[in-house]
């Protein structure tokens, strides 16, 4: 598959997941909208039903106390000799809720001293035939009186409660505990049955009452009631309402759209792993790919070399200077070495899925190793009319290593100075060692085209390779440095990097004594 189908199939993948994931998301907020709006209307219903309550109460005791002053006083004027004759009817009131159940009830009772003439009309026969006409209207005029002696009591009772109640003390108007009861009610009938707490506040915004288990956890979002709203404004009292739990009361009926969330989450996360997954097999294929088709380039480097020590060979002058002949022998010999360690490359790859290298160590006398690696590459350096520099300053340079892999190490870090050289410069090549708080310091500098600082600290990462741009195509695999790293670390040591763009790059090694 190529990489560009599995690019378009991995967005609209994402892109499909995304759109579940926000949909869900937004159906959770729409619910939590509707059921927050949901809840604050049914407050408010309770709280609006309270304050008719808490009036209908007030309304209550004004009546039941006019009514029996009104009734005190009818009977000190029966105890008076000039009226002896009384008559008491009774008529009961009372007071509904909006549900048409019967909130409180009362009777009103009529003292008239005046006596009835209804039976003496109806057993006389001196008045003839105006004896009926007479009696009905004389109860008309009975219960006319009676009618408008209770509504000069009801519009007593009024204006007084208009005038003298929003003057009294919350205290003498309101029972705190019947005002406990009207909420605890009302909630439950509007369907919310989760505790609460409540203070009411008088017209002076001084707090009056406080329930007792009074808890300050929600009341920055509290509802608010006029206790009596046909109070004047500036004598108004207020009832203060908040729930502490109201938050888990609202998500607990959105929770069953958690596990769809999550697992759609999961389903999210699964996919992006697999992609990468995808894209990082692909990438070893063509990696593997890369390597197979750089191996002969990685081979040219030895077998040049050897080939030309062979012509060197040929020439008589060589086989006249001893000194020559071994020195050209030696490259050969390294050179094979090389040619060994280009093959070890190949096993390289494998290496890096397993946690540790296999180490052959023995101790081994680092400045010597390092000379020998330094003899190899004089002759490719000086293809390139470069130049190898060297200070082997370091006095304790035994180490116990690999040889292979640490002589590889070098091996790599030179022919990178040389693959980034820059074209038009010739190549400057510092290699040196120290002792340095008991461990042996190696550098390796160059003068090439450098790297830029927020690449630098990816180098020794696996798989990346710096880009040069289209001036220097050179060809790899990304494993050189990330191969440089894993060995030195087998090690116990550590490796780091400086590098100025266009100036040159130099490694630092440091391994133990």
């Amino acid at each position: 598959m190529k990489k560009s189908t599995i690019w378009i199939l991995g967005i609209v993948m994402a892109l499909s997941f995304l759109s579940l994931l926000y949909l869900q998301v937004s159906y959770i907020e729409e619910m939590v909208k509707m059921r927050n709006e949901q809840f604050d209307e049914s407050v408010k219903r309770s709280l609006y039903q309270v304050s008719k309550n808490v009036e209908y109460d007030e309304t209550q005791r004004w009546l039941e106390r006019d009514v029996s002053a009104t009734e005190r006083q009818a009977l000190a004027q029966s105890s008076s000799p000039q009226k002896s004759d009384l008559v008491q009817q009774t008529q009961r009131y009372s007071v509904a809720t909006q549900d048409g159940s019967v909130y409180s009830a009362f009777e009103l009772k009529t003292i008239t001293t005046k006596p009835s003439a209804l039976p003496k009309a109806m057993i006389s026969r001196r008045h003839g035939t105006n004896t009926i006409p007479q009696t009905s209207r004389t109860l008309q005029e009975a219960i006319k009186n009676r009618y408008l002696y209770q509504r000069f009591l009801l519009d007593e009772v009024v204006w007084q409660m208009l005038y003298r109640a929003s003057d009294k003390l919350l205290e003498e108007r309101v029972n705190f505990k019947n005002l406990d009861q009207y909420l605890k009610s009302e909630l439950i009938n509007n369907g919310i049955d989760i505790p609460y707490h409540f203070v009411v506040i008088d017209k002076d915004g001084r707090e009056v009452y406080r329930c007792s288990d009074y808890d300050d956890k929600g009341s920055e979002s509290s509802y608010s009631q006029i206790l009596f709203p046909n109070d004047p404004p500036a004598k108004m009292s207020v009832v203060r309402v908040h729930f502490p739990a109201k938050r888990d009361y609202i998500f607990d009926s959105v929770s069953f759209m958690i596990p769809s969330l999550v697992f759609t989450l999961v389903l999210l996360i699964t996919f992006i792993f697999t992609i990468y997954i995808v894209f990082r097999q692909k990438k070893l294929t063509e990696m593997k790919n890369d390597f197979i088709n750089n191996m002969t380039h990685e081979f040219k480097t030895p077998i040049s070399t050897i080939s030309l020590a062979a012509q060197m060979l040929k020439d008589p002058a060589v086989g006249k200077s001893p000194q020559m002949f071994q020195h050209i022998s030696g490259i050969i010999n390294d050179e094979t070495k090389r040619l060994r360690f280009q093959v070890e490359k190949v096993l390289q790859m494998s290496m890096f899925d397993k946690q540790k290298a296999t180490l052959k160590m023995k101790e081994l006398d680092a400045n010597e190793m390092i000379s020998g690696v330094i003899n190899t590459f004089t002759l490719k350096v000086e293809r390139y009319n470069g130049k190898i520099t060297s200070d082997l300053a370091a006095v304790e340079s035994t180490i116990l290593a690999d040889e292979m892999h640490i002589t590889n190490v070098i091996f790599n870090l030179m022919d990178n100075a040389v693959k980034y050289k820059k074209p038009e410069e010739d190549l400057l090549l510092d290699v040196r060692t120290w002792n340095e708080q008991g461990k042996l310091m190696i550098s390796i500098q160059d003068n090439g085209i450098g790297i830029k600082k927020e690449n630098l600290k990816k180098v020794f990462d696996k798989f990346y390779r710096v880009h040069t741009g289209n001036l220097h195509d050179v060809k790899g695999f990304g494993l050189g440095l990330a191969y440089v790293r894993k060995i030195i670390q087998d090690h116990k040591g550590s490796i780091r990097a400086e590098s100025e763009l266009n100036i040159g790059t130099k490694f630092i090694i440091a391994l133990p004594i």
